[in-house]
This record gives C-alpha cells, structure tokens and sequence, in this order.
C-alpha cells in the first residue's frame, strides 16, 4: 500500500472520509486499509475500542505522513500538534460513519422490476414482489429474529425452536418458529396466506389469531377487523374453494360491518341511515348466514325481514 500517492495523513484520511460521505467508489488499496482496521474493531464497540481502532489506522498511516520540521522552528511543534489534531478528528469522523455503515446501518432489499430472493443470514428465505422492500437489521439473527416489509412478500423460514421469527409489516405483524407464508398488504387490505408450518398473526385490536396450513387471515380492508378463511381442494376439480371459518369485530361502524357481510355472504342488508356510524363489538364465529345477520340485529336492536338474499334491519313496532 506504500505506493499510495498522498503527501500527508490529512490529505489521506480526508480523502478516505470524502469518498465515504458521497458514497463515491473507494479504491482497492483504500479498501485493504479499512479492512485491516474493521479486523481489529469489535461489536462492543466503546470509547477505548474506538481509541485503540484509531491508534491502529494512524499507525498504518504513518509512512504516508512527512512529518513537519520542529528544530529551530518556534511555532513547528504547534504545528505538528494541529496536524495531528485535525487527523484525530477526521480518523473518527470516518471513524463514526464506517462503522455505522458496517455494524449498525440496516441492510435494505428492494424488488424494483421483477420478483427478487433474499437469502437470509439464519437459512431464512424471502421473495420480494415487485415494489416491496425488506429491512434487516444488522443483528440479525439474534434471540428474536425480526424484519420490516414494506409491501408483498413469500417468506420460507428456516426453523428454529427457541427463536422466533417477525415480520414487522404496515400495521400487524406475523410471528413462526419455521414456515413457509405469503404477506400481502394493499392499501387497508393486508393478509396473510399460510402454505406449511403455523403462525400467529398479532393486529390491533383483535385478539391474536393463529393459523394452520392453506388458511388465510385477512383484515378485509377494515381496521380492528379479523378473518380466518379455509381453503379446501374439491377432489374432482382440485380447485380451491373459500370457506369462512371465523369473523370479529372490534368497535367497527355498522356500515363497514355490514359491506364485509353483504362481500361474504353474497347478499344485502338494509338497514336505517341514522345507525350507519354505530360501532359494532362482535364475533360472527360459527353462525351462518341468517344467524350473523340476527345477532346484528340484537345488537342494534332492530328486528329483521328476509326476501331471498336481501336482508332488511327495520325498527320493532
């Protein structure tokens, strides 16, 4: 590294921090030397760490330093000491931001285009749809393994017993041990598809819901609304039919209740104007049709009139 063309250690290490701060290409040589002192820098990092770090790189950097006359110069010692100042300052200065960049800055992943595969430090797998994007952080994996995504993803996560595996999505999140699932979030919309393994999705407002393979949760597009839907193959067609398996509400307009049970049910419910904004508190879990749209009713205490698939909530005479 001796050939490095730099008159001075200020005009090297600035040179180094320049480049670093503008993210512009750092050269081979330049690299070997941060290498050299990412080697001797621990996690633990502290102020002694950083000191002994330092002393390491102006070590290195002393052949490329010419080292200022102070015989028979009054002011060459004051000289030399603010060189040697200035260097201290920019050593930490780029210090700071290199490790930064290499022990603390989250690793981001981002599918611009096409579909792209992020290869996990634990085995973990994660395939980014197009404008997704998944944040790791550079602890990862520790005793709780967690990302953030931004958009829809394929997750295959390598098992682990004694450490949980997070996805940290756009409102709620999904916890497993090991398993394959797929998050999808569009606008209000977000779900969860579960291929194998198990999986507890926490989101606010309802209470934890817990999944097994070919299930899905969904919020339907409503805050503080939960959904279990099973996915059971017809053995002649081997087509997959939606079954809903469970249905909660917690503090949701009528009118939000009622466009989830009109879209699940395939029928319509009329109701008054003046209830449209009352906010609803209930679990829809094993009732059919006719039974939900009773037990809504209750609550509201109105009554109910059917005509075929149209349901109509009028007040008791």
């Amino acid at each position: 590294m001796k050939n490095l063309k730099y008159k001075d250690i200020e005009a090297f290490v600035f040179r180094l921090w320049q480049r670093e701060v503008s993210e512009e290409k750092i050269s081979q040589k330049e690299t070997e030397l941060l290498d050299q002192w990412k080697i001797h820098v621990e996690k633990s990092l502290d102020k002694n760490h950083m000191k002994e770090s330092a002393e390491r790189v102006l070590f290195s950097l002393e052949s490329y330093f010419i080292q200022p006359p102070i015989i028979n110069h009054p002011n060459g010692f004051r000289k030399y000491v603010y060189q040697i100042a200035a260097v201290i300052i920019l050593l930490f200065s780029i210090g700071g931001i290199f490790t930064y960049h290499t022990f603390f800055k989250p690793d981001v992943y981002v599918a611009k285009s096409g579909n792209e595969k992020v290869y996990l430090a634990d085995g973990s797998v994660v395939t980014l749809f197009p404008g997704a994007e998944l944040t790791v952080k550079k602890s990862f994996p520790a005793d709780t393994r967690v990302v953030d995504l931004k958009g829809d993803a394929i997750f295959s996560v390598a098992k682990s017993k004694k450490h949980p595996f997070i996805v940290q999505a756009d409102g709620f999140s999904t916890k497993v041990l090991g398993t394959v699932f797929k998050i999808t979030q569009a606008g209000n919309d977000k779900a969860v598809d579960l291929y194998e393994g198990k999986v507890a999705v926490s989101y606010a407002g309802v209470p934890v819901t817990f999944l097994k393979p070919h299930q899905k949760w969904t919020n339907f597009g409503v805050s503080r609304t939960a959904a279990i839907i099973s996915f059971k193959k017809e053995n002649k067609s081997k087509k997959e039919f939606p079954s809903l398996l469970s249905l909660s509400f917690n503090d949701v307009t009528l009118k939000e209740v009622t466009e989830v049970l009109q879209k699940n049910y395939n029928i319509n419910i009329i109701y008054p104007k003046e209830v449209a904004d009352k906010k609803i508190t209930a679990d829809f879990t094993g009732g059919n049709t006719d039974e939900n749209v009773e037990a809504l009713a209750f609550i509201l205490g109105l009554e109910v009139q059917k005509e075929k698939q149209i349901y109509i909530l009028k007040k008791q005479p």
